[in-house]
Order: structure tokens, then sequence, then C-alpha cells
């Protein structure tokens, strides 16, 4: 299978460097492209394009790091904040959008009620996703 077009959601852990070191060497491999996007959940109570300068800032931050990630892995990535009311749903859309081909997200292990959790947005992706997903847990 071919990765030309790879969506890396990103969250500032540092299981997203991983990520995205995988993504740049996947994308060499096939001499694809490297999307990674940060996404800023805005409240039900404030319109969608409500600017959250301290949220957009971090997202930003966050975005920077995996850029510098990327040029060492000599890769070509393009970075991109979105704004939505769920996470999930915009990380669909987006792949949806650019005919992503495959969709790699980092993930930590965390326990909720003393058990292994995704949380919410992993199984919406993997449930909904229009391309494979690869999980990476550090």
């Amino acid at each position: 299978m071919e990765f030309k077009k790879i969506l890396v959601p990103v969250v500032g852990s540092d299981a997203d460097d991983e990520a995205m070191k995988l993504a740049c060497r996947l994308a060499k491999r096939d001499k694809g492209k490297v999307w990674a996007v940060s996404v800023v959940t805005i409240k039900r109570a404030l319109p969608l394009d409500a600017e959250i300068d301290s949220e957009i800032r971090s997202a930003e931050e966050v975005l920077d790091r995996v850029e510098k990630i990327a040029e060492e892995e000599d890769c070509e990535v393009e970075t991109d904040v979105l704004q939505a009311r769920e996470v999930g749903p915009a990380v669909v859309d987006e792949a949806v959008e650019r005919g992503i081909d495959l969709i790699l997200m980092g993930i930590t292990y965390k326990v909720r009620f003393g058990q292994f959790s995704l949380g919410n947005v992993v199984p919406y992706v993997l449930k909904n996703s229009p391309c494979p997903v690869i999980l990476y847990q550090q």
C-alpha cells in the first residue's frame, strides 16, 4: 500500500513526536506528503469562528514542534490549526477533504475507571475514517 498523503493529528504529547517521525519515514518511502493538524475545540456557547487566542497560540506551538521534527527527518510537512466543536469529526472531515491515504495518531496510555481508555476521539476516527488509521502508542 502507498501512503502519498498522511494526516497526523497532534495534541502536544510525546507520542505526537514519534508519530510524526514515523509519518515522515512512511511519506519519504512513497515520496508523499505529511499534514499535521491541531484541533482547537470551541464550546457550543461560542460561534465556531471565535478567536480563542491562548488555545490557538498553544496549538501553533505544538505544530511548530512537529515542524522541527519533520525538518530533522528531512520531510515536507504542512500544518494547520482547525477549529471545531469536536476533535474526531474535524480529523475525519480533514481526511476526506484532502483525500488522505493514512491517518497516523500518537496516543498516550490513559487509565479511566481503572481500565485502559482511548477516550472518545480515537474510537470516532477509527469508526468513521475514509482511510487506514495507524495508532502509535508510546
